[in-house]
């Protein structure tokens, strides 16, 4: 493995950190315990991610014979934790903030996989990040579509509805 596929997976945990430092910062501003309770699990995803690619990296980093099977990974299930049908209606706004910058970050992550992916020479890398690409793209269609839902309500709390 090369130091520029290594700086992938660095940068990758970074990411990974941005996000759920996002994520518990909106968990701190939600007052919904249910809004409270999803930034949560979407902060402990992240945690999951960082310590998985943690690991990944310390298993590569000296490992010169690049045999570690680096696209073995399981595919990630939707998180399924986008109910907010008991959720409190006046604090919609924050939870449209959130999955609207979520969703900016999915599409970031997914651009940075994708042209990781077309940039390596080495095909267990190039597997590595699409996959990676294809985890971040199951977080981006639940966001999106959660986003779509909660910015219907947050309209029409604002008067803007019928459209």
């Amino acid at each position: 493995m090369q130091n520029q596929e290594l700086g992938i997976i660095k940068q990758a945990i970074i990411n990974e950190l941005e996000g759920y430092e996002f994520y518990k910062m909106a968990m701190t501003q939600a007052e919904d315990e249910e809004v409270k309770a999803s930034f949560k699990t979407l902060a402990t995803e992240e945690q999951v991610h960082i310590e998985w690619l943690t690991e990944l990296f310390n298993k590569i980093k000296d490992d010169p014979s690049d045999d570690f099977h680096l696209a073995s990974l399981d595919e990630q299930p939707s998180p399924g934790i986008f109910k907010w049908d008991n959720v409190d209606r006046k604090h919609v706004g924050l939870a449209v903030s959130v999955f609207g910058i979520g969703i900016q970050m999915e599409r970031s992550s997914i651009a940075f996989y994708e042209k990781a992916a077309a940039n390596t020479s080495y095909p267990s890398a190039k597997a590595l990040f699409l996959t990676l690409a294809k985890w971040e793209e199951v977080h981006l269609t639940a966001f999106a579509k959660e986003y779509d839902n909660l910015q219907g309500y947050w309209w029409s709390d604002q008067g803007y509805a019928p459209f």
